[in-house]
């Protein structure tokens, strides 16, 4: 999430309408000094790793997040790292599933969608406040008379990302179990932002009446940025998932892939990468079984 997906995944305007601008070009290059002597050969061939994230948290945060991360990732690996962002989920699934990038921060929805698809396999998974899940946030105006899911009938509505797990289908699985309803036959309108922090700030700033958005951003931004969240209110909290893990491509040289986890595994031992981590309120990385993400998997199931 990047905070998490992490903002990370995973942290991630409202400037005039929702979502962020397209690009076919990575929009930031972090380039550590190179030493001939430590390359890693099997490096991919065209010269530098290719990181993927996913608007989790808007473009003019993402960098600004990150770029410390990428910075250390670089010169521990030894190599030029490219960040790729793209405005959705979509996007970087598809281009993780074409070899276009080699190591990604994924939505748990996001992994779920791509490791079906044999695009995407585990690699490390954030460790927050000594837990490795999260929640769904269904939030609404601090000033609003909702107090549960059931009371936003016909209001306008604002989620995340269609492969979002705590942005869209958490929240329409909820729909759909506890009053059999859908998005389109219970909201009056329905928009997507393909950012948490859109989302929130859509709410505090009465563009819609509620939105589902990933409890780790969320929290981040009460921490954060708490005059924003102030003017909103948390009216229903999901069942804890997995939280969003780091993936790579599956065809990734092994060796690569092992040295990759490496850095990530030992990122919370080195005093710069503990450093960094602690401004994204992130414990550690640790390794994860993939059935942590088995109760999306069945959502997602149940919603297709």
């Amino acid at each position: 999430m990047l905070r998490y997906c992490l903002v990370l995944f995973s942290v991630f305007f409202l400037s005039g309408g929702f979502g962020c601008g397209e690009s076919d070009a990575p929009i930031e290059v972090s380039m550590a000094q190179h030493n001939d002597d430590a390359v890693v050969k099997q490096l991919p061939a065209n010269g530098y790793i290719r990181l993927a994230i996913a608007g989790v948290i808007s473009p003019d945060k993402t960098f600004k997040y990150y770029e410390e991360f990428i910075d250390y990732f670089s010169k521990q690996i030894n190599y030029p790292v490219r960040l790729v962002q793209r405005e959705n989920y979509r996007e970087i699934n598809d281009l993780m599933k074409l070899g276009k990038v080699d190591i990604a921060f994924v939505c748990s929805g996001a992994y779920v969608d791509g490791a079906s698809e044999g695009g995407m396999e585990l690699l490390v998974a954030p460790e927050v406040m000594g837990k490795t899940t999260y929640h769904s946030y269904i939030i609404v105006s601090s000033s609003a008379d909702a107090q549960g899911l059931s009371d936003l009938k016909g209001k306008s509505f604002a989620f995340t990302d269609p492969l979002s797990n705590s942005g869209y289908i958490s929240p329409s699985y909820s729909l759909k179990t506890q009053l059999g309803e859908t998005p389109e036959t219970f909201f009056k309108e329905i928009k997507f932002t393909y950012s948490h922090d859109v989302s929130i700030k859509a709410v505090a700033q009465g563009k819609v009446y509620g939105a589902a958005v990933d409890s780790l951003v969320y929290d981040y931004f009460k921490r954060a940025e708490p005059e924003l969240t102030a003017k909103t209110k948390v009216i229903s909290i999901s069942l804890p998932y997995g939280i969003p893990p780091v993936v790579v491509h599956p065809a990734l040289d092994p060796e690569l892939k092992g040295r990759l986890q490496k850095i990530f595994l030992n990122m919370h031992e080195n005093t710069v990468g503990k450093q960094i981590l602690d401004k994204l309120m992130i414990d550690k990385f640790i390794v994860v079984n993939d059935s942590l993400y088995d109760s999306v998997r069945q959502m997602d199931k149940a919603l297709k």
